[in-house]
């Protein structure tokens, strides 16, 4: 069997840094999925990506394995002189870097793996899609991807970024796309996790249904050195869905220097106000935003600014996590008001009712059973309007 050679996308960065790899998810190529990543990186590391036989400019081949592909990034490797590397991979890319990761431990630095898994699906599941293509073409995938890519909403809010997807799904050559599925029936490197040596950052999307969670987070308690890390809003198309938090998540991992912001504080604002809507929805930001006077004007844009779009934004924690921090400052402080307006932003982080009632309980321990007691009184009427359809803010 010839391994097959695979085409290297080099966006360039400084010749004497860090290597980083990239490899895409199946049906896509490094430019669409990882461009904005590469440019976010390019300055601090040279980025290089590769793309899957028969996908962007990577020519067809005949049947590979993972353990081929990972082979193929080796010899990439070779041929751009990097010696050791650090390593992120997407899906069927994330599963490459596992294979690699064993194959070549004192080659890879760290592994930054997202929405991919030890084992991937089912084997008839991706024996079935590869006879599909091969008796259909590629058009049922790429009828069927935006859902299977993509976190709800993320088509109408990017079309451009799912249209190139889309498009390059659509130029992929069946039978190569088919041989990807069928190395994936073959593909689990489960038993074998605790043989990775290198720092592993497994990166989840909340909405991803290939790869969900908890194929993730197997991966970081599978290695002896893992991190575990969900995404919000994001699917299974993480570089591109949320370019600015995996290239920071990335960052971090790698070791690489921060970057002056070359943000505006117009361009925090805003991106704190579109944060501060997804979580407290759009009825209690248009209210407080309405209620807004000269006095205040200054305040509600500091709050905007710093809290929304300093710290909510970081990529360090998903929501869920920062509302059960938050949840638990309000308690311990008894600022009682700002605690009712978080219950209802917990829910719509995520969290349940049975978490919030565990949280408060361990309250109880930590806060006082006075606090704890205000808190599930409070609870227990901002959850009633909420169940009752009270959950718009």
């Amino acid at each position: 069997m010839t391994v097959p050679e695979l085409a290297a996308v080099d966006f360039g960065g400084p010749a004497d840094g860090p290597v980083i790899l990239l490899g895409p998810s199946l049906g896509t190529s490094a430019a669409t999925l990882w461009g904005d990543v590469a440019d976010a990186l390019v300055s601090r590391a040279r980025i290089v990506g590769w793309d899957l036989p028969g996908h962007g400019r990577s020519a067809p081949a005949e049947a590979f394995t993972i353990a081929d592909l990972a082979v193929a990034v080796l010899a990439l490797a070779d041929r751009i002189g990097a010696e050791t590397f650090h390593y992120a991979g997407d899906s069927i890319g994330g599963a490459v870097g596992l294979q690699v990761a064993l194959d070549a431990p004192d080659r890879v630095s760290t592994a930054t793996l997202m929405c991919t898994g030890a084992a991937i699906g089912t084997p008839d599941g991706w024996r079935e899609r590869a006879a599909t293509v091969r008796a259909e073409g590629i058009a049922p995938m790429v009828a069927s991807s935006p859902q299977r890519w993509f976190a709800p909403g993320f088509v109408e809010r990017h079309p451009g970024v799912a249209a190139a997807l889309l498009d390059g799904l659509s130029h992929t050559d069946p039978e190569s796309y088919a041989q990807a599925c069928e190395a994936l029936a073959d593909f689990d490197v489960a038993p074998r996790l605790r043989e990775i040596t290198a720092p592993v950052l497994a990166i989840a999307g909340r909405d991803d249904v290939p790869t969900p969670p908890e194929s993730l987070q197997r991966i970081a308690t599978g290695v002896p050195n893992g991190e575990f890390v969900v995404l919000d809003g994001v699917g299974h198309l993480a570089p591109a869905e949320a370019p600015d938090r995996v290239a920071a998540l990335i960052a971090e991992n790698v070791g690489l220097p921060p970057t002056p912001s070359s943000n505006t504080l117009d361009d925090v604002y805003r991106d704190g106000m579109a944060v501060r809507r997804e979580v407290l929805g759009d009825a209690h930001v248009d209210r407080a935003v309405s209620a807004t006077t000269d006095l205040t004007a200054d305040f509600q844009r500091m709050i905007t600014e710093y809290a929304w779009g300093g710290i909510w934004t970081r990529p360090g924690l998903d929501r869920r996590s920062r509302s059960m921090i938050t949840l638990t400052a309000l308690i311990a402080r008894g600022h009682h008001e700002e605690f009712a307006m978080h219950v209802r932003a917990a829910r719509r982080n995520g969290l349940s009712n049975d978490e919030i009632k565990e949280l408060i309980m361990q309250t109880a321990i930590y806060c006082g059973v006075p606090d704890a007691n205000s808190a599930f009184r409070i609870a227990a009427d901002v959850l009633s309007d909420y169940d009752n359809g009270g959950g718009a803010g």
